[in-house]
């Protein structure tokens, strides 16, 4: 799929409220030719959990999701330009020292494109993540990352994990 036919896509779905994105998500990235494409399935992200507006775990890691780590110790800038081979070998040895317990986001009913849904803030990054409903079960997310274009992923409900 292509950035615009996945803008197209998401412009299409139905908002999310902030109680509905409540719980454990897994993630998978939505190819579109974005850099970012590579680096979370590399990564071995999982997903993200939603314990409540004011606590939220962007990046979830390791089996079922066990592991949540601090974007803000992560060189996006960096890490988009490496390797998905040695990004795959290099952060299962760098995830023990950015690991966190913290929450590092918060969960926001804010306007974007038009159209006022639940979005993800990030608390040290330049990054919202806009969520919109696919089914009763997955949502589209549109991660906004100042001066770079839409990185898409969607998210399926996963409380069991």
């Amino acid at each position: 799929m292509t950035a615009a036919e996945a803008l197209a896509w998401f412009d299409g779905l139905a908002p999310v409220t902030v109680e509905e994105m409540s719980g454990r998500w897994r993630g998978e990235v939505v190819p579109t030719g974005h850099k970012m494409d590579p680096l979370l399935p590399a990564t071995g992200w999982w997903g993200k959990a939603f314990e409540g507006p004011e606590d939220v775990h962007p990046l979830l890691h390791g089996a079922a999701g066990r592991v949540a780590v601090n974007p803000a110790l992560l060189p996006l800038g960096l890490a988009v330009h490496l390797p998905p081979a040695l990004v795959r070998l290099t952060f299962p040895l760098i995830r023990p020292l950015i690991a966190t317990r913290k929450p590092c986001a918060r969960l926001r009913m804010m306007d974007y494109r038009g159209v006022v849904s639940a979005t993800m803030i990030y608390d040290a990054k330049p990054i919202c993540d806009v969520f919109r409903r696919i089914d009763e079960t997955s949502v589209l997310g549109l991660m906004d990352l100042r001066g770079a274009a839409p990185f898409f992923f969607q998210l399926t409900r996963d409380d069991a994990a």
